[in-house]
């Protein structure tokens, strides 16, 4: 009996580790998620010569512990004519699969929570479920201004998830393997950020429309769809659907920072850049990319619906498939060589 509660005891003190780690995980996610909203209203505040948020806490850095309290109190309406089962089961849907898509997301050499050998291919599959929750959403809501709403957002990001497929296509090509870390390993050399420099632009651009945001946030224009697919939404579960796409903004930052430039990698070697920890690089590019996403909604006006399809599929597509074949003959005459 002594080996079998050995056995027993290593199991459980192993899924202890893992769940202390997965808790510690997801409270850093959302008070990232929390404070990202306070960066984005002070940056943008100070781009449109605003102050921003300045009055709750020192700095205004307590506003957005009161947003999520504000939130918290109030009462969660539900529609008469709604399904209600599916309408509280879509914003836990979107917002779980946020979270999970982290599980595979290498911090640092050997940070990291699941090193499968398929990563990538988990994360395409985590990012393309996301649909579901919002289809639910809407279709459960009952509302004419929701489901338009919810299936605009998904021809979205359906269009631009096929242009993110080849590109990724492109990546796995070049490293190799499935593996987030050895995809950051493989740029040890050179990142592919600079030899697949218009691939880069593309996937950054997908990314803007796959997270609805400017200038592709047709789904949530205030104007025509009074906020979209989360119209009937209040309280809880609209701070769900809300928490959920800030998190796959930062989601997608970490996606190009592991895809495209080099990961934990430092973009030289100093004395001096060298003590500088892996995942401070890995944080410090997360955020630069978050600013590349809060500077664009500053700066660039909403797209026309059929502007936004057509360069998801005669633009984007075309040339996300031309970018595969270049990348394969390269690939192949190298090996050749």
């Amino acid at each position: 009996m002594t080996p079998l509660l050995n056995e027993l005891l290593g199991y459980a003190v192993d899924i202890f580790n893992i769940g202390f780690k997965a808790i510690l995980l997801m409270v850093a996610l959302l008070l990232g998620v929390a404070y990202l909203t306070f960066v984005e209203r002070k940056v943008i505040g100070y781009m449109q010569l605003r102050i921003g948020p300045n009055v709750v806490g020192p700095f205004g850095l307590l506003q957005p512990i009161a947003d999520g309290v504000k939130l918290l109190h109030k009462e969660t309406i539900i529609p008469m004519a709604a399904n209600k089962l599916l309408f509280l089961i879509a914003p836990i849907l979107f917002f779980s699969l946020s979270l999970a898509a982290w599980a595979v997301i290498p911090f640092a050499p050997g940070w990291v929570f699941s090193d499968i050998n398929v990563g990538l291919l988990y994360l395409l599959a985590i990012s393309s479920l996301g649909v579901y929750g919002i289809l639910i959403a809407g279709w459960s809501s009952n509302s004419k201004y929701a489901l338009l709403g919810a299936l605009r957002s998904a021809a979205q990001m359906i269009s631009y998830e096929v242009s993110l497929g080849l590109i990724l296509v492109s990546v796995l090509l070049c490293s190799g393997s499935l593996n987030l870390s050895n995809i950051v390993i493989a740029q040890q050399d050179c990142w592919y950020a600079v030899k697949l420099f218009p691939l880069f632009v593309m996937f950054f651009i997908s990314c803007l429309a796959e997270t609805n945001r400017t200038p592709f946030d047709l789904p949530e224009a205030e104007a025509e769809l009074v906020a979209g697919y989360h119209v009937e939404y209040s309280a809880f579960p609209f701070a769900l659907f809300f928490l959920g796409e800030y998190a796959n903004m930062i989601l997608m930052s970490a996606m190009c920072t592991i895809l495209f430039a080099g990961g934990w990698l430092a973009p030289f070697s100093h004395p001096i850049i060298d003590w500088i920890q892996p995942v401070v690089w890995f944080l410090g590019k997360i955020c630069v990319f978050l600013f590349i996403f809060l500077w664009t909604r500053a700066t660039l006006p909403r797209y026309r619906y059929d502007q936004l399809m057509r360069l998801g599929w005669k633009v984007f597509l075309p040339l996300s498939l031309l970018g595969v074949i270049i990348v394969s003959l390269c690939v192949m005459l190298k090996g050749a060589a």
